[in-house]
């Protein structure tokens, strides 16, 4: 049997073909403005292709409705937990963390999870419900940190995860016919959007934005001084939050910000993180066109292995070049701590705190 060479070996795979066609500095909503006024300009037209893009707008926006279905006395802190409305069939529950000492209206910060059990492994909160009094994990409870620290906290539950996971009972086999494989709700909710022409990531940036419609309406709550932090995937919907709604502030993405071509398309990563022709818009740093001039933390840990060091350096270093034609790289600020993928805090909430 004659045996190929490595060129034969790599050209039968069908990714050598696709790698060919992925070429950010040629994409059509690149970033390559070389003064503010084009750069704003460019800001305007991108960031409605990008709402286009991820289907934000298919949901239309509702009154939220709040209703408070949960109240716990943490002693320097309130915890409550809502239930928002925010599509015609979609309910959101939101924990809201409220320090007790501070002054009337408080600043919020909007707090996303990454993959895991959901909402309340960052509100200090068991799979189970059960309250737990030491950071677990790597999300360190986050949102608690957050609140001790003087803000609101506005924690959702993240499309697909804890009380939002679909119900796949249907599938599970009957007596005498055999069962069908489960999946993630984030790998199902995927392919139906992707069906549909939407994404996962479009329907959790609109309900982060629902959200801060209802922030804005309440008179204890200060939503013009508004940020946002997320770890992995509460990491992507930070930036995209941010790309997307220009009433966040200020944001802290952690464990996420790198380059598509070195971290989510170099390696498996769950479904939830693509959006069908998102290669229009460039890298990383091309998006991070749309946050800027407003303030943005990058957390990285030296070894994160889902997210290259290497890449997040270089990706930092374009969007520091970026912010530049804002005459505002020093608006990109960076924490690359020694560790792996969890939420670092050396610098995020100082500096939360200075720029919201």
């Amino acid at each position: 049997m004659n045996k190929l060479n490595s060129k034969s070996r790599k050209d039968l795979q069908p990714s050598t073909f696709l790698w060919g066609q992925y070429r950010p500095d040629k994409a059509r909503y690149g970033f390559h403005a070389t003064d503010a006024a084009t750069a704003r300009k460019w800001q305007h037209g991108t960031r409605q292709a990008l709402a286009r893009k991820i289907g934000l707008g298919v949901m239309p926006s509702v009154t939220p409705k709040a209703r408070l279905v949960e109240t716990v006395d943490k002693q320097d802190y309130v915890r409550q937990k809502l239930l928002i409305r925010t599509g015609a069939d979609c309910l959101m529950p939101v924990y809201l963390l409220l320090p007790r000492k501070q002054p009337r209206p408080l600043p919020v910060v909007l707090a996303f999870h990454g993959h895991g059990y959901g909402v309340k492994d960052i509100v200090g909160l068991w799979e189970d419900g059960t309250e737990r009094n030491t950071p677990d994990g790597y999300h360190k409870d986050f949102a608690v940190t957050l609140c001790r620290a003087g803000f609101a906290v506005a924690a959702p539950e993240i499309a697909c995860f804890g009380e939002r996971q679909t119900d796949f009972s249907y599938l599970k086999g009957r007596p005498g016919r055999p069962g069908s494989p489960v999946p993630s709700t984030c790998t199902h909710a995927a392919m139906l959007a992707f069906h549909l022409g939407v994404s996962v990531l479009g329907l959790r940036v609109h309900d982060a934005m629902r959200l801060v419609d209802y922030l804005e309406t309440r008179r204890d709550l200060d939503a013009g001084r508004l940020g946002a932090m997320g770890i992995s995937g509460g990491g992507m919907h930070t930036f995209f939050s941010a790309c997307l709604d220009p009433r966040i502030r200020a944001c802290v993405v952690s464990g996420y910000y790198s380059t598509f071509r070195d971290s989510v398309l170099a390696m498996s990563h769950c479904a939830c993180n693509f959006v069908p022709g998102l290669a229009e818009f460039g890298e990383m740093h091309d998006l991070a066109g749309l946050i800027a001039p407003r303030p943005m933390l990058v957390e990285a840990g030296n070894y994160d292995p889902i997210f290259p060091i290497d890449a997040v350096r270089r990706s930092v270093a374009r969007a520091r070049s970026v912010y530049g034609v804002f005459k505002a790289p020093g608006k990109v600020v960076t924490d690359y701590f020694e560790g792996r993928h969890q939420i670092s805090g050396q610098k995020a909430y100082e500096f939360l705190k200075q720029e919201i």
